[in-house]
């Protein structure tokens, strides 16, 4: 008795075996079908490309530092015009570079004047250090005038900082 179980037993699972293996063939399920989970669509916002940001710096009374950050800027700003993209870049005059921003020393006064436009659909901006215009204002003793396209910030190197934490690019010419 024992050994006709075992042979139908055996035959059960050789049948069963045979089946499988002839519905995996045709491509057919072997297990009974689930429900299929209800997946539910959502609309992710299309991701934006990083902006293009550079801060540079001037912190020497040099001529061509001056227009080499001039340089950079432009070509900056020209580049991604060129590839349909804005550019936002901003020149950080602090030390000795602060007289390429005052109206009575600058040597690249007409070119700042002529930049005035340039970046748009970005910006370009000139910021000048306030602890360097307060030392130069003590040791001069009179007050100085900036150029109408710079603006003032408290601290040149603070402000560049705050910019690189912000995502900005760092360029020193």
């Amino acid at each position: 008795m024992r050994d006709a179980r075992i042979g139908i037993a055996a035959a059960l699972l050789a049948i069963f075996a045979l089946t499988t293996a002839h519905a995996i063939e045709m491509g057919q399920p072997t297990q009974m079908k689930r429900p299929v989970p209800q997946v539910r669509h959502v609309n992710k916002p299309v991701p934006q490309p990083m902006p293009h940001r550079v801060v540079i710096q001037v912190d020497q009374n040099d001529p061509a530092v001056m227009n080499l950050a001039l340089n950079n800027a432009t070509n900056v700003i020209d580049y991604y015009r060129k590839k349909g993209e804005s550019a936002d870049v901003e020149i950080v005059a602090f030390g000795p570079g602060l007289n390429m921003l005052r109206a009575d020393t600058t040597p690249v006064a007409d070119r700042i004047h002529a930049m005035k436009d340039i970046a748009f659909p970005g910006k370009l901006r000139f910021a000048a250090c306030g602890v360097t215009r307060e030392g130069m204002e003590k040791k001069e003793g009179k007050q100085l005038e900036l150029l109408p396209e710079a603006s003032m910030v408290p601290s040149g190197v603070v402000h560049m900082m705050e910019l690189q934490e912000k995502g900005w690019s760092y360029v020193r010419p």
